[in-house]
């Protein structure tokens, strides 16, 4: 199954009426992400393939939500074509930086780290669940602010693997 530009459009119009922040289809070999952020929006279709393969681009999306999407440059967009690892939230929760309120970070961009390296905290019903990296290389992108709230599946940030 294929999502149109109409069916994209009517998701983000959805979206902008909503407190949603994350939306992920999937149907068959296809899934389609949305995630708002400060009225910017980025959408990702691909099928899961030895090499992932974007069904629509950034600018594809640029072009046909009239204004409602806007493409966003990040350090991840600048990399040349390296494989980036993202970490998602495994429940819902509060994400936190640091181990105490006057503790320094886990991780700052452009950090490395190691798989199994404690990135944040996720606090769900008062359990203070560390979350830990997936892979081995540098942090590009931190995509979550100390003490908000955060969904399941939700990017926290993307690692560049070694």
């Amino acid at each position: 199954m294929e999502f149109s530009l109409e069916q994209v459009r009517e998701l983000v119009t959805i979206l902008n009426k909503t407190d949603i922040t994350e939306l992920t289809l999937e149907s068959g070999d296809v899934r389609l992400s949305i995630r708002k952020s400060e009225n910017r929006y980025s959408a990702t279709a691909a099928m899961p393939t030895p090499a992932v393969v974007s069904a629509m681009s950034s600018t594809a999306i640029e072009n046909t939500a009239t204004n409602t999407v806007a493409h966003t440059t990040t350090i991840a967009d600048s990399l040349p074509s390296k494989k980036l690892i993202e970490i998602t939230s495994p429940m819902v929760g509060t994400f936190y930086r640091s181990p105490g309120p006057d503790e320094s970070p886990f991780i700052e961009i452009g950090d490395t780290v190691k798989k199994g390296h404690t990135v944040c905290i996720i606090e769900a019903m008062k359990l203070m669940n560390e979350i830990e990296s997936e892979a081995s290389g540098k942090i590009v992108e931190i995509l979550v602010e100390n003490t908000q709230p955060v969904e399941y599946g939700q990017v926290l940030m993307r690692i560049e693997a070694n």
